[in-house]
């Protein structure tokens, strides 16, 4: 009997017509839609343009009828442009050797031709349900983030990079220290500063920002102190038993910074145009996307006053260096952005999001959310997202990173995104970089003799 899907289509490959025939409609018949491909390049064309819940692929062609080699290499590229989708070997010169070789390459399952048809469905509709079940839990994830406290969207991470950042700003909440937080420009610094507030001993008091960039020199004290009037009292009083937090701290001018540092020494400060002292207790946390220690050497920033604004610090890794953070990012801001527009939750389609992969981000998280609203405004309907809505507008000859870098600079990133995606352990990071262990370890040790490159301002 005909059952209506609301599955992703299963993926049949085979270069006999009749096979592919018999089994899509094996599978039509249970429900379940189906597209077919005839070839190993025709599996991959496909696989790279739409969503699929399951692939069942044949291991032998007729250009090498026997061996598998065909199928076996086309199971590892199909995981690569689909990982999420399980795939299920089919040979008719089934052999164990052959469905280890299978499995170790990445295949779920392995079925023999001629199949037995309740063997062949059940193993589909198993492959199909787990499918569904972890792209249930994804979509669950990236919702519960809608709801989480702290700096929307930075938490959703899966980079051991930025996991370390998160575990350190754990611990750093509970204290009172003075936090200094550094990286690029939309990064998350704010965000990161809102979330030490959020997770401290201070959230229920205020959290107080003010940008220092935008702010004119002629209203430094009042914005800060207050003025006379005790009309507009300032920032720090404001702030009281909370959290302030300066962002830019690093374009105070040097005149100016004397005025804060009492503050931070003492928790006291006068208004401006009064003689009375009051204290507060502010717990400060500043943002800076410069070098604070080279400008202090240049005399452009207070070495005392960095001194007290540093007394813990966090470095927020630009994007390009938590690549596996870009896809769980870009789905938490999709399924943001719909809520937000009142529209049924849509989904990158798996072209968006290698696009989304590949590209640079020299904006960070700041450009890939934009990008992200950006398409969901602009897309012309329906549940997924393609390409051309995000509208990344990288010409074809512009340089990737590497191109971008040092050949020092190149193999500093490499080996850091092999050690973050690897857990740490040496061994499988050097696996990954097809080099020995021994390599690896000279090479980080080369590394501890150099600065690492610096961020790009």
């Amino acid at each position: 009997m005909n059952r209506t899907t609301l599955h992703a289509p299963v993926l049949v490959v085979d270069d006999h017509p009749d096979v592919r025939l018999a089994l899509c409609m094996l599978l039509r018949s249970e429900g379940l839609a189906a597209v077919e491909a005839a070839s190993p390049a025709s599996a991959r064309d496909i696989a790279a343009r739409r969503v699929l819940s399951c692939a069942i692929v044949d291991l032998n062609y007729t250009a090498d009828t026997t061996s598998g080699h065909e199928g076996l290499e086309l199971v590892p590229r199909l995981r690569e442009l689909a990982p999420a989708m399980p795939v299920v070997a089919m040979t008719a010169w089934g052999s164990i050797d052959l469905a280890v070789e299978a499995m170790r390459r990445g295949a779920a399952d392995f079925i023999e031709k001629p199949w037995e048809k309740r063997r062949l469905l059940s193993t589909v509709q198993n492959q199909v349900a787990l499918y569904d079940a972890r792209e249930e839990n994804r979509r669950l994830k990236a919702e519960a983030l809608l709801y989480r406290e702290g700096p929307g969207g930075i938490c959703a991470t899966e980079s051991s990079a930025m996991r370390r950042v998160l575990e350190l700003v754990e611990r750093i909440a509970q204290g009172y220290a003075n936090v200094l937080v550094l990286g690029e420009n939309g990064t998350g610094k704010s965000l990161l500063a809102r979330d030490i507030h959020a997770r401290s001993k201070r959230a229920a008091a205020p959290l107080v920002r003010i940008d220092m960039g935008s702010l004119a020199e002629s209203r430094f004290t009042d914005e800060l102190f207050g003025d006379a009037s005790g009309e507009h009292p300032g920032r720090f009083e404001v702030a009281d038993k909370g959290t302030l937090v300066l962002e830019e701290v690093s374009t105070i001018p040097v005149f100016q910074q004397v005025k804060l540092l009492r503050v931070l020494e003492e928790g006291e400060l006068e208004r401006n145009g009064s003689g009375q002292t009051r204290r507060v207790d502010v717990r400060v946390v500043s943002t800076s996307n410069a070098d604070l220690e080279a400008q202090a050497r240049a005399n452009r920033f207070r070495l005392d006053l960095l001194y007290r604004l540093n007394a813990m610090q966090v470095r927020l890794p630009a994007l390009r260096e938590r690549a596996e953070d870009i896809i769980p990012l870009a789905r938490h801001f999709l399924l943001r952005e719909c809520r937000r527009l009142g529209r049924d939750a849509a989904r990158f389609s798996l072209s968006a999001e290698r696009a989304l992969r590949n590209y640079v981000w020299p904006g960070n998280i700041r450009e890939l959310e934009h990008a992200v609203e950006r398409a969901v405004l602009t897309s012309t309907g329906g549940t997924e997202i393609e390409t051309d809505a995000l509208a990344l507008n990288r010409p074809e000859d512009a340089p990737l990173l590497l191109d971008r870098l040092t050949l020092p600079e190149a193999e500093h990133l490499l080996i850091t995104q092999a050690l973050d995606r690897n857990e740490n352990n040496l061994q499988r990071a050097a696996d990954a970089l097809g080099i020995s262990r021994q390599a690896l370890y000279r090479r980080l040790d080369k590394r501890k003799t150099r600065d690492p490159a610096e961020p790009v301002e």
